[in-house]
Parts: C-alpha cells; sequence; structure tokens
C-alpha cells in the first residue's frame, strides 16, 4: 500500500545517528516539503562512535564533520538549519544513558508537534535505534507514528506501507552522498564503519518500505 501524505502538515523525522533519517526517510522528506509541509529533523546521536581508532578524524572532528554532514543532507532534502535538531547523544551509548540525558531526548521531541512521527522500528536491530524509538513512545500528544527500518533484511518484521522514489531517485542518492564520513572518506581505520557500495545500492532501492505503528 502506497503511504498516504495528502493530509499531513507538520511531520517529524526521527533518527538515532546522522544519516539514518537520509537512509529511512530522504524520499518521505522531499515529498512532504514539495507538498508545503513543514519538516523537523531530530538525530539523537553525535555519531562519535564509526570511528573510533581514526588519527585523522579523532573524535572531537568526526563529531563536528558528522553534524555538518547532517546539515548538508537536511539541506538537499529542503529542510533548513533551523528545522534540524542535533542533539548529540553519545553514539553506541543510548541504553547507558543517565536519566537527565534520557529526559532531554524525551523533552526535545515533546516540543516539536506533528501530525506524523516517523521514528526507528521499535524491533529493530540496533540498540540505539531501539532507544531512540522507545523514547518516541511517552506521551507526546502524536496521533500517527510509522516506522522505517535502516538496515535491510536486519529486523523490523514486515513493511505495511510504501513510498517509491521515482523522480526522486537521484536527489536521495545527492543527500546519501553528504554523508561521506560513512562513505569511505576515512581511510585510517580499518575497523571504522563504511557502508560499502552494495549495501549502498540497497540504501537506494526504488522504494522505502514503513510499517504503521500504535
Amino acid at each position: 500500500m502506497i503511504l498516504p501524505l495528502t493530509m499531513v502538515r507538520r511531520a517529524l523525522i526521527v533518527a538515532p545517528h546522522p544519516d539514518d533519517e537520509t537512509i529511512g526517510c530522504a524520499a518521505l522528506i522531499l515529498r512532504l516539503r514539495r507538498q508545503g509541509a513543514r519538516v523537523d529533523i531530530v538525530i539523537a546521536t553525535d555519531g562519535g562512535a564509526s570511528h573510533r581508532n581514526s588519527a585523522a578524524f579523532p573524535r572531537a572532528r568526526l563529531v563536528a564533520t558528522r553534524a555538518a554532514e547532517a546539515r548538508r543532507a537536511a539541506r538537499l532534502l529542503g529542510v533548513s538549519a533551523a528545522h534540524l535538531h542535533l542533539l548529540a547523544l553519545p553514539d553506541g551509548g543510548l541504553d547507558t544513558l543517565p536519566r537527565p540525558a534520557r529526559i532531554r531526548l524525551v523533552r526535545a521531541l515533546a516540543h516539536i508537534r506533528a501530525d506524523l512521527v516517523a521514528l526507528p522500528l521499535p524491533d529493530d536491530a540496533h540498540p540505539d535505534h531501539r532507544d531512540t524509538a522507545a523514547a518516541c513512545y511517552r506521551r507526546h500528544g502524536w496521533t500517527r507514528r510509522i516506522g522505517y527500518g535502516v538496515w535491510p533484511g536486519r529486523g523490523g518484521g514486515r513493511a505495511t506501507h510504501r513510498l517509491p522514489l521515482g523522480s526522486d531517485g537521484p536527489r536521495k542518492a545527492t543527500a546519501l552522498a553528504a554523508h561521506a564520513t560513512q562513505l569511505g572518506r576515512i581511510t585510517d581505520d580499518p575497523a571504522g564503519f563504511t557502508i560499502d557500495a552494495a549495501t549502498r545500492r540497497r540504501f537506494l532501492r526504488p522504494q522505502e518500505s514503513y510499517r504503521l505503528l500504535r
């Protein structure tokens, strides 16, 4: 079933890491912006754990670079810096956050009104994704939630709706390319995270998939 968007006026995209919003929801964001809807993006973590052993990109530089990449990707998707909210919580450690930091995530979400919220699937394989999804289930007054998967074939159950990329395919590819640190730019950490060519093609498959959530 095609995801219905005609009545959406304000949307919120909640991403665990910088790049998840592009991988999972670029076509959704582009479609909503084109029809005049306001779109806010909240990115929970700073992305600083993707290359722990890089000398060229120590943590502070990596965090700053990934924030700049997120701003560029958002701009390419039609979302201004004023509507991009970078919470900079520790990457890979949402499950160990002290209570004040957890409250910060929940409160940041509570301040944004939306009639459609896209969040990571609650049963995603990645713990940061599950913890981010859990924060979206506090009482924020949202009436319509949809879940998006990031890693094809790694949990997440069956999708209920789809959104074809159509002519937005090249724009999604360009926005994904903005996340260069995740696409091979960092070369001095063999154990670091890199989206390989095959995975990149899967991320750019002809449609995005969503599951209607309660």
